[in-house]
C-alpha cells in the first residue's frame, strides 16, 4: 500500500512538472503582442541608422553642409546614443522597462521631427543627438526587455525580432531614401514610435523587474498575462524570485559588484562582443554606402534599392535559426563571413587603382557588400545584444549593461565619424583593416563566448558565476 502511494505521488510529481513545462514553453499572444511593440522602436533606430546614406546628397545640397558637417552630422547618433546608454540601465531600473520605452519614444520623436523641420545645422545635428539618445535607451531596454519575458525555448528568436526589425527599418531607409526627400523620410522614421507610445498600454511589466522591486503578487501577475491565465506559474514565479533574492543578498549591488572575479568573463564577454560589432567597421558602411557605391562606380539608386531588399532576409535567418543552431555557431560564421566580404572588398578597391578589371570591380564591390551585410545580419549584428541581456544577473545588469551599451556607442562614434576620412585616405586600406578586425574576433568568440541556448536566465547566469 505505501509502495503504491509513493508511485502515485511519484506519478503526479512528474505529470505536475510536465505540466509546469509546458506552461512555461507556451507562446501567448501577449508574448507576440509585447514584443511587436518593443520592436516597433528598433524600427526607428533602423531607420536612423540608415538614414545618413538615404539623406546625403539632399541634405548637403539644401543646407550646404560639407564633408566634415555631414560626417559629424552622422556621427551624433552614436555621440547621442552613448548619453543615451550611459542612462539606459539606470532608468530601466528605476522607471521598469515599459516607462523606459515612453522616454524613448520621447527623444527619437523630437529628434526626427527636429530633423524633419530643420532650417540649418544646429536644428539638424540637435535632432541627431536627441535620436541618439533615444536610440541608446532602445538598445539596452528592448533586447532586455523582450529577454526577460519570452519563454525559454524561443527566447533567442524572439530577442533577435529586435534586430530583425532594425533591418527592417534600414531596409526602408535604403529602399526609398534615394526617391523620397529627406524631410519626409524623417516623419516615416518617427511613425513607429507613435504606434509604441500606443501599445506600451497594453503590455505587461517585466516579471523580473518587478521581483527586483519586491512585488511578488505581481510577478505573478505579470507572468499570468504572458504565459496564460490558466498556466501553473508558480515554479516559474518562485525561481525568478529566488534567483533575484539569491543574487541580492550576494552583493550590494554597487557599481564595482560586476569587477568582482565571477562576473569577470560576462562582463568581457558583452564588450568584447560590442568591440567586435562596431570596429568590425559596421556603422561606417551603414552610414555611408553611397559614398562607397560613389566610389566605387555603381549606381547609387540600384544598389541602396537591392541591399535594402537584401537584408530582411538576411536577418530573419538569425532569427530562424538563433535557438536551433546557438549563438556561438552563428557569431563564428557572421564575423568569418564579415571578414572574407571586407578584405575582397579591399582587393576590389586595390585593381580599380591599378585599373584592372575596371568594368567588373564596381559589380564585384556590391556583391561583396552584400556579403558583408548578410553575413553582418546572421550574427554580429544582433547577437551581441542577445548575448548582453541574457549573461548578466540582475544585480550587475545595470552598471554591466551600462557599461556594454557605453562600448557599443562610442566605438560606433568613432568608427561612423571617422570612416570618411579613413575612406579619402585610402579605400582598400580602410576594408582590409576592418577584415583583419573581423578575422581577430574569430579567436575571441571560439575561446570566450558562452553557447546560452535552451537555458532560462536564472540558470544560465548561475552556470557563468558559480551562483548554486
Amino acid at each position: 500500500m505505501v509502495v503504491e502511494e509513493d508511485r502515485t505521488m511519484e506519478e503526479g510529481l512528474i505529470l505536475q512538472r510536465q505540466q509546469h513545462d509546458r506552461d512555461e514553453r507556451r507562446v501567448t499572444a501577449c508574448v507576440i503582442l509585447s514584443t511587436f511593440v518593443t520592436v516597433c522602436s528598433s524600427f526607428s533606430f533602423g531607420c536612423a541608422s540608415g538614414y545618413t546614406s538615404g539623406a546625403e546628397t539632399g541634405i548637403r545640397k539644401e543646407l550646404d553642409l560639407s564633408i566634415a558637417d555631414f560626417s559629424a552630422f552622422g556621427s551624433f547618433l552614436n555621440l547621442g546614443a552613448a548619453l543615451g546608454a550611459f542612462c539606459s540601465g539606470k532608468l530601466a531600473v528605476t522607471l521598469g522597462r515599459r516607462r523606459t520605452l515612453w522616454a524613448c519614444d520621447l527623444f527619437c520623436i523630437f529628434g526626427w521631427l527636429s530633423i524633419a523641420f530643420a532650417k540649418d545645422v544646429f536644428w539638424l545635428d540637435a535632432g541627431r543627438i536627441s535620436l541618439g539618445i533615444g536610440v541608446g535607451l532602445i538598445s539596452y531596454v528592448a533586447p532586455v526587455y523582450i529577454a526577460e519575458i519570452s519563454p525559454k525555448h524561443v527566447r533567442g528568436a524572439f530577442t533577435a525580432s529586435n534586430q530583425l526589425f532594425q533591418n527592417c527599418g534600414l531596409s526602408l531607409i535604403y529602399f526609398f531614401g534615394t526617391i523620397i526627400n529627406w524631410r519626409v523620410l524623417a516623419i516615416i522614421g518617427a511613425l513607429p514610435c507613435f504606434v509604441q507610445v500606443i501599445g506600451i498600454y497594453f503590455i505587461p511589466e517585466s516579471p523580473r523587474w518587478l521581483a527586483k522591486v519586491g512585488s511578488g503578487k505581481e510577478v505573478e501577475h505579470s507572468l499570468h498575462q504572458l504565459r496564460g491565465r490558466e498556466a501553473d506559474v508558480s515554479g516559474e514565479s518562485a525561481e525568478i524570485q529566488v534567483m533575484t533574492k539569491l543574487v541580492e543578498e550576494d552583493s550590494k549591488s554597487s557599481f564595482y559588484d560586476m569587477f568582482q572575479k565571477k562576473y569577470r568573463r560576462t562582463l568581457v564577454v558583452g564588450i568584447g562582443l560590442m568591440l567586435i560589432q562596431q570596429l568590425s567597421g559596421a556603422a561606417g558602411i551603414t552610414y555611408y554606402s553611397n559614398t562607397i557605391f560613389r566610389k566605387a562606380g555603381f549606381s547609387e539608386t540600384v544598389g541602396s534599392m537591392i541591399f535594402g531588399l537584401f537584408v530582411i532576409p538576411k536577418a530573419l535567418l538569425a532569427v530562424l535559426f538563433v535557438d536551433k543552431w546557438g549563438r556561438r555557431p552563428l557569431l563564428l560564421v557572421s564575423a568569418a563571413g564579415m571578414s572574407m566580404g571586407s578584405l575582397l572588398i579591399g582587393v576590389c578597391f586595390t585593381l580599380q587603382g591599378m585599373n584592372i578589371l575596371p568594368e567588373l570591380t564596381p559589380v564585384f564591390v556590391f556583391i561583396f557588400i552584400l556579403v558583408y551585410f548578410g553575413c553582418f545580419a546572421i550574427g554580429v549584428g544582433g547577437l551581441p545584444w542577445v548575448i548582453m541581456s541574457e549573461i548578466f544577473p540582475i544585480n550587475i545588469k545595470v552598471s554591466a549593461g551600462t557599461i556594454v551599451a557605453l562600448t557599443s556607442w562610442t566605438s560606433g562614434w568613432f568608427v561612423s565619424y571617422a570612416f570618411n576620412f579613413m575612406f579619402e585616405w585610402s579605400a582598400q586600406g580602410t576594408f582590409y583593416i576592418f577584415g583583419i578586425i573581423g578575422g581577430a574576433s574569430l579567436t575571441f568568440i571560439w575561446f570566450l563566448v558562452p553557447e546560452t541556448k535552451g537555458q532560462s536566465l536564472e540558470e544560465l547566469q548561475a552556470s557563468l558565476t558559480g551562483t548554486t
